[in-house]
């Protein structure tokens, strides 16, 4: 059930987050396109497949550490460097650093600054968002960071900032409602 809950949760929210605001040019960096992706589908198959913790946060850091290195040379590796995919590839493995959240707040600054040039995805930035306040211990601001409890029902791992707004914000980020989201979340359980 984990493989396939990690399965869903990784294909969910990279797709949700593909909207129609990027460009269609070539990427400026297409090794650093290519080499993000290698690295995104090695994140990938620690989060699907049965691993051990040893082997998870092996690929968790290195990614981290070469994350890292890509925003000291780069800043955020944005859509005309490295392509949508290359985008969103980077996001998900500043995302998933969730063992060095000092550096995931420093990959949502440079996010924001992308996303405010017009050079990555307002999806991303909601998810990366509200996953450095969940760290934080504050409440979401989209909603897009839930977990089950004991009775395998679906709840947000922290409460959602004034909650009857947050479609208006979802929407305005390029997400689908809370409520098909939480739908196609509770499809999986």
């Amino acid at each position: 059930m984990r493989a396939l809950l990690c399965a869903f949760l990784a294909f969910a929210t990279l797709s949700a987050c593909s909207t129609a605001e990027e460009p269609t040019s070539r990427p400026s960096n297409p090794l650093l396109r290519a080499e993000l992706l290698k690295m995104l589908d090695e994140d990938q198959l620690t989060r699907t497949a049965e691993v051990t913790p040893e082997q998870f946060d092996r690929v968790e850091k290195a990614n981290t550490a070469r994350m890292k290195q890509v925003l000291d040379q780069y800043g955020w590796p944005g859509w005309k460097m490295v392509g949508k995919d290359g985008s969103t590839a980077a996001w998900a493995l500043v995302q998933h650093a969730d063992l060095d959240p000092g550096f995931q707040r420093r990959g949502l600054d440079l996010l924001r600054k992308a996303v405010e040039a017009g050079d990555a995805s307002k999806g991303d930035l909601a998810y990366l968002t509200d996953r450095v306040r969940v760290k934080d211990n504050k409440p979401q601001v989209y909603g897009t960071q839930w977990e089950t409890d004991a009775q395998g029902k679906w709840k947000p791992q922290i409460g959602i900032e004034n909650e009857s707004e947050v479609d208006k914000r979802r929407a305005e980020a390029g997400l689908r409602p809370l409520a098909e989201y939480l739908k196609e979340l509770q499809g999986i359980s």
